[in-house]
């Protein structure tokens, strides 16, 4: 890869090249900075995927009005900042305050925003101080109170990508609604952005007719004038549409996501509009075969689009490349590059696994208990301090959050490499004094410790009395096609790496779920919202288990599809199950228990 000098960027590269070269070698992809695995300067934490885990690095990549990239590097609790156009200049070092444990970032003028289970303001405590490097420094970070936590730009920006809060968990459990099917289109939605190039804007989305076109009207907040209308219209269905940014150059840029019906084509892009409103071309984001992080894109003053990858090996921040669209009405996005699903080890699992009856209701009230039990964290429970370090990276076997809360209630079970088993098990080892939680997936399962792992999570959900890891899952479920058709209870499932329960899909299209996991969660179970194209394109895969194949229930779920059916119409109930105190069904007399392909983990 092309690596640009100081002083120029990579889009002014590509702006050379792109009088030079013929149409097909504008979109090239161009490595601004590459950083290797470890805490110096010039390097960020990465923790190596393992069975069942997905790799982890920085989860956020932003701009500020200068022009400098700021990279949370949450493994090395700290913010990365750097000047794109000056590669070889050592970055400066932001230190997160001990209290802080963020999976996204934002930075506005002289704030630093992020996003800890809601908005938090950091600022500067001190003055830099100088390191070894040319340029670099480090300085810590401390958190203030602001008026951002109720700013609607703030939590517009977070909400980009997925940062928000989840929906009201009553609209899925509500027994007078969860046989009511919601068949309803894309609602209207308004943003707020803080564009460089004109100040504050709304943007409207307006949903027409068609499932793959918007009406984007952007007006200024200063005066309520217009300052472009534009149809966005895209192949085959349309998924998220985020306005992100207004350039120094007065062009407007969207992110969309182009989901077809077949999940393994879903592509994710940006696309540029000149400042009447045309378009110009489209930035597309190479997403296949990278790790899932929130803030994977940011688009600078200058107009730079910059790609967060990250790699075994390192961290790539690329320069993405412009593929101009002249006279174009509709954008085609092609197959996303570099993506094979066939090259997974575990795609071709072909095992047979018998399986107990289950129904969706079920599936998700089970979640959310697990999601929100409330239970006492004891000295035993939260185990020695200092803990034990985990081998290969900065992170320590407790999870965050249950950090600094002995003797306190916490919410949530917590993640546990390897561990598995029903909600009462979980509270009963409490209740014992086992230790809570392990975060530390490159070493070996702990028999000493209690919670779930992602897999063991969903395990519980679909009220299996055996732990399925994710590459035992095709066994017990069969692929949802068409991924517009997931409903409440079925999953995203990535093979080898890590696996989601489907709750629904949000008014503007993006994919509510809950999930155990290390870094999105903070090391619980959790909800999430995520850009759906943003899963896809990684190669999860939408799944439906086996046992609720024939639950034609909808648990109030929103549905992609426009409203086709009478609103008085009801789906089937759901049929009566017993439960266990845990909220698990009953097995039934001669239990049926899952064959080889399952890996049961203690």
């Amino acid at each position: 890869m092309l690596q640009p000098r100081n002083g120029f960027s990579a889009h002014y590269l590509l702006a050379i090249l792109a009088a030079l070269l013929p149409y097909a070698a504008l979109a090239d992809d161009l490595v601004v900075k590459r950083f290797s695995g470890g805490d110096s300067p010039n390097s960020v934490g990465i923790a190596e995927a393992s069975e069942d885990v997905e790799l982890t690095g920085p989860q956020a990549l932003t701009t500020d009005g200068g022009g400098d990239l700021f990279m949370l590097d949450q493994l090395n609790q700290r913010i990365v900042r750097f000047d794109p156009k000056r590669p070889a200049e050592e970055p400066s070092i932001l230190v997160l305050p001990d209290s802080v444990q963020p999976n996204d970032l934002v930075v506005r003028k002289d704030e630093i925003l992020v996003w800890d289970n809601g908005i938090r303001t950091l600022k500067a405590s001190g003055d830099p101080v100088s390191t070894r490097g040319v340029g670099g420094t480090t300085t810590k970070l401390e958190e203030v109170s602001t008026r951002a936590v109720d700013d609607t730009f703030a939590q517009s920006a977070f909400a980009q990508m997925g940062s928000q809060p989840p929906g009201n968990a009553l609209e899925l459990l509500d027994q007078n609604t969860r046989a009511v099917t919601l068949k309803q289109g894309r609602k209207p939605s308004r943003q707020y952005i803080a564009s460089r190039g004109r100040g504050s804007v709304i943007a409207d989305i307006t949903p027409e007719k068609a499932e793959n076109s918007v009406l984007v009207e952007v007006r200024s907040m200063d005066d309520n004038a217009v300052v472009a209308q534009i149809r966005l219209r895209v192949r085959d269905k349309l998924g998220a549409v985020e306005f992100l940014e207004i350039d120094n150059s007065n062009r407007l840029y969207i992110l969309g996501e182009n989901i077809p019906d077949a999940a393994s084509r879903a592509a994710t892009f940006v696309a540029r509009f000149s400042p009447s409103g045309e378009l110009e071309g489209i930035y597309e984001l190479p997403l296949a075969n990278t790790p899932l992080t929130r803030r994977f894109v940011t688009i600078s003053g200058d107009g730079d689009v910059y790609f967060l990858r990250t790699e075994r090996t390192g961290v790539d921040v690329v320069g993405v490349g412009f593929r101009p669209l002249r006279n174009a009405k509709l954008i085609d996005v092609r197959p996303p590059r570099n993506q094979n699903p066939a090259a997974s080890p575990n795609s071709k699992f072909t095992a047979i696994a018998a399986v107990r009856p289950s129904n969706r209701q079920q599936a998700i009230e089970t979640a959310f208990a697990f999601e929100g039990v409330q239970w006492l964290l004891t000295p035993q429970n939260y185990g020695s301090d200092p803990d034990t370090a985990c081998s290969g990276f900065s992170r320590i076997r407790r999870p965050w959050y249950l950090q600094g809360k002995v003797g306190q209630q916490v919410r949530g079970v917590p993640y546990c490499w390897g561990c598995h088993g029903s909600l009462e098990n979980f509270r009963a080892q409490m209740g014992r004094g086992v230790k809570a939680g392990n975060v530390c997936t490159r070493n070996a399962p702990r028999n000493d410790v209690a919670g779930v792992d992602c897999s063991a999570f969903v395990s519980a959900t679909w009220g299996l009395s055996v732990h399925y890891t994710t590459a035992a899952i095709p066994a017990i479920a069969r692929p949802v096609e068409n991924p517009w058709d997931l409903r409440p209870g079925d999953a995203l499932n990535k093979p080898g790496s890590h696996v989601m329960l489907f709750l629904r899909f949000t008014p503007d299209r993006k994919a509510e779920v809950m999930e155990s996991s290390t870094g999105g969660c903070n090391g619980r179970v959790c909800r999430n919202v995520y850009p759906l194209a943003a899963l896809l394109a990684r190669g999860y895969q939408p799944v439906r288990f086996k046992g609720l194949a024939d639950d034609t229930t909808v648990v109030a779920q929103g549905r992609y599809e426009a409203e086709t059916a009478a609103s008085g119409k009801s789906a089937q109930k759901d049929k009566p199950s017993q439960k266990d105190k845990s909220g698990q069904t009953d097995k039934p007399g001669k239990e049926k228990t899952a064959s080889k392909a399952s890996k049961a983990r203690n």
